[in-house]
């Protein structure tokens, strides 16, 4: 086994490693909101397992896509959870915006 090879493997590993931690963290989770915060992680589990792709094949069809894939975790990642909680947010009070006396962003002094 060469140095690069345990090197991808090592990548591999945690890439695998963080998208199950992610996943149960969404199952371990007690609301929507909370359950969010895991989804972030995916997105970089998916670069390691790119990574480790590029390492282990080189320059090649399969890591192109890999690589596409992993970009499109990254940007659409951020969107869909800001999606997700928007939608949340509806459901439970009819609207996404910020009602009379609450919080609606950091407060100032």
């Amino acid at each position: 086994m060469t140095l690069s090879t345990t090197i991808s493997y090592g990548f591999l590993a945690a890439g695998v490693a963080l998208a199950l931690f992610a996943a149960a963290g969404v199952v371990a989770m007690g609301n929507v909101y909370d359950r969010l915060h895991y989804l972030a992680p995916s997105g970089l589990a998916g670069v390691l397992i790119a990574v480790a792709i590029w390492m282990r094949e080189g320059p090649s069809m399969i890591a192109l896509q890999a690589t596409l894939l992993a970009g499109f975790l990254l940007a659409a990642g951020p969107a869909l959870a800001h999606g997700t909680a928007r939608a949340a947010r509806i459901s439970e009070h009819g609207d996404w915006r910020a009602r009379r006396g609450e919080a609606a962003g950091p407060e100032t002094r």
